[in-house]
């Protein structure tokens, strides 16, 4: 079946992403020095290079802030349902409100600290794990990759894939280069996302090619163009 790859996927990183709650909520040691250690070099270098954290704080605050990925999720949303497509529509919808629900559980029940520094060059509030700049790109991305048609040029679904790692990438980095997050907290939310995309996508898939549920469509360089 097609979706099983994508299915084994998704459980793979909802496992590992649970394990690594788990090694978090122990404050598990060997955890917490990579964090720290990664959170002071990233701190040391922003404190010192105004110009790229001011545009790490640009990128954050509004390129790949959580509303504005959640602004393009409804425009999708809005677009597929003027064309008919509600089921689609639906299922982007739910993934977006799901990822919203699922980090703030998580952190209300987690109660993660942020890094604190004496010098910060940003501030967040609430809790910090896990992230929800990382895990809303990593959601929003996913699932607009997956309403790429297949018919799609090459040229379109490459860059569909550019546009969407660099945005989940980059927004994961800004938020430990800013000093608001610790490493954990931005892999855990980009492992819950793609388990969350992976779920909704492999669930539609099942409901029949009526509904168009599929997974992602993947950039392979020998695939005709069709």
């Amino acid at each position: 079946m097609r979706n099983d790859p994508l299915r084994r996927a998704g459980t793979l990183c909802a496992l590992f992403a649970a394990v690594l709650t788990v090694l978090v909520v122990l404050e598990w040691r060997p955890l917490l020095a990579v964090d720290e250690r990664l959170a002071r070099d990233l701190h040391a270098h922003a404190v010192t290079h105004s110009g790229v954290t001011g545009t790490m704080r640009v990128l954050t605050d509004w390129v790949w802030d959580p509303w504005t990925m959640r602004a393009l999720a409804a425009l999708a949303c809005v677009t597929l349902w003027w064309r008919g497509d509600r089921a689609r529509a639906l299922r982007v919808a739910v993934a977006a409100l799901v990822a919203s629900a699922v980090q703030q559980g998580m952190k209300a029940l987690v109660g993660r600290e942020r890094p604190v520094w004496t010098d910060p060059v940003d501030s967040a509030h609430y809790a910090a794990y896990p992230s929800g700049h990382g895990m809303t790109a990593t959601v929003v991305c996913g699932m607009l990759l997956w309403l790429v048609p297949r018919s799609a040029p090459h040229w379109a679904v490459w860059t569909a894939w550019v546009v969407a790692v660099v945005s989940v990438l980059g927004v994961g980095f800004s938020r430990l280069y800013l000093g608001v997050h610790w490493t954990s907290d931005v892999l855990a939310g980009w492992l819950l996302g793609v388990a969350l995309v992976a779920l909704v996508a492999s669930v539609s898939g099942r409901r029949g090619r009526a509904c168009s549920g599929r997974s992602p469509v993947s950039p392979r360089a020998g695939d005709p163009a069709r």
